[in-house]
């Protein structure tokens, strides 16, 4: 009790400093559709918190502009997959980069909130350091899985790790880091409530029949390369099923049914613009390693996790992780919870396989059951901080207090 008291004394003097005349000033960088989101809950928290005195500018979609954030740099500008990919987009990426530098030397945030994204945002971070602007790392990159070297990066240029599983902050105090566990973004969000009719009315679909949700990534290289293994296994599944495929919001739909086309064959996909419903309605998921992995594990739908990356990216990269597993769902188990089909076993007839076998039966049972205990992991490692406050709080509030107890300590030093 004294910890929780403490805190929330400490964040009380916070609130009251920060209700001078000037407006609390956030740079918010994402790249990626989860990170957005995150973000744009976050500034919701921060707005709530502070009453309104925040304004807010960085890289993100259209979720943070709806939020009230001003977009300097749009993330589908930069969000580019693998070591080497990246290598043709670098002038684009160099002047987005510089672009919104000049934003930061214009506008002088009080503090910046990276989200995930490393390559980008480290490069960032080390900027602003440079600048004399305090950055939170939100959501950290797996640095625990590969490239630890980057750990000096954090060490250097970070004022505050906040990460959403309980191991990393472990693994950050081990290494000097200081680290703040906030719990999952996703964990206590409630099941959408749209009903399987509406659901399908609103997007054309056969209500009778069973549906396969495809979440090939939120990146074009990404989709480019997990897609056409995943309408090889709808083709092949056949015209018994509804194909329904969420469009991340750092995507445009139009671009997204022109790759569609590229390589379809006969499979008629319906687009949606919500992943969390699509999953909620589908029996089965084919679900690209990533965030919605993990939203798929609470909204409980069963699903063949996929990846693919270019073969010389996979060459190099497969010997630097040292994990028994791919899939943070499986790492979050401490087992082989959803099948990993990854690289050269990500073919449309092992999609096509592992899909039939969760459509009813025990393989399906023993992954709902299993889905269901990653679920209590995820939730209940909420409430087993010493100073997290309130099991009640969400993730964003818990992330949007210590933004500002670490933008306090910068103003402080600055007087």
């Amino acid at each position: 009790m004294p910890d929780i008291l403490s805190a929330h004394m400490s964040t009380e003097k916070i609130l009251d400093s920060r209700r001078s005349p000037g407006k609390l000033r956030v740079l918010i960088s994402a790249g990626e559709a989860s990170g957005e989101m995150y973000g744009a809950e976050l500034l919701e928290a921060l707005r709530k918190l502070t009453g309104g005195a925040v304004e807010c500018f960085g890289m993100g979609g259209e979720r943070m502009s709806e939020a009230g954030c001003k977009v300097a740099v749009h993330a589908r500008d930069v969000a580019v997959v693998g070591l080497f990919e990246v290598l043709s987009h670098l002038p684009g990426i160099y002047r987005e980069f510089h672009k919104l530098l000049a934003e930061v030397d214009r506008l002088r945030p009080d503090v910046a909130v990276l989200i995930d994204f490393p390559d980008w945002n480290f490069r960032l971070a080390k900027q602003l350091h440079r600048r004399g602007i305090p950055v939170v790392y939100y959501v950290s990159p797996q640095l625990w899985a590969w490239r630890k070297g980057r750990l000096k990066l954090v060490q250097r240029y970070v004022s505050k790790m906040l990460v959403i599983f309980p191991f990393e902050r472990e693994f950050y105090a081990q290494n000097g880091v200081q680290a703040e566990f906030v719990g999952h973004p996703l964990s206590k969000l409630e099941l959408p409530g749209v009903s399987r009719e509406d659901f399908a009315a609103r997007w054309g679909l056969d209500s009778s029949r069973r549906w396969v949700a495809l979440l090939p990534g939120s990146r074009r290289k990404e989709l480019r390369l997990n897609l056409p293994a995943m309408l090889g296994a709808a083709e092949r599944l056949g015209p018994e099923f509804e194909f329904l495929m969420p469009v991340a919001s750092t995507l445009e739909k139009e671009w997204v049914r022109e790759q569609i086309a590229l390589c379809a064959g006969s499979v008629h996909v319906k687009l949606t613009d919500d992943a969390r419903a699509s999953l909620l309605h589908a029996r089965v998921g084919v679900v690209a390693s990533g965030t919605a992995t993990v939203e798929a594990a609470l909204i409980g739908t069963p699903f063949v996790m996929v990846y693919r990356v270019a073969g010389l990216t996979w060459a190099l990269g497969r010997h630097l992780v040292k994990l028994p597993h791919y899939g943070m769902v499986n790492l979050v188990a401490g087992r082989r919870v959803v099948p990993e089909l990854i690289q050269d076993a990500f073919t449309p007839e092992a999609v096509e396989r592992q899909v039939r076998a969760l459509l009813d039966g025990e393989a399906r049972e023993h992954m709902t059951e299993a889905l269901a205990e990653v679920r209590k992991l995820l939730q209940g490692e909420l409430a087993t901080g010493e100073q997290m406050g309130s099991i009640n709080e969400t993730t964003a509030h818990r992330a949007a207090l210590a933004v500002l107890r670490v933008a306090e300590i910068a103003t402080a030093d600055r007087e």
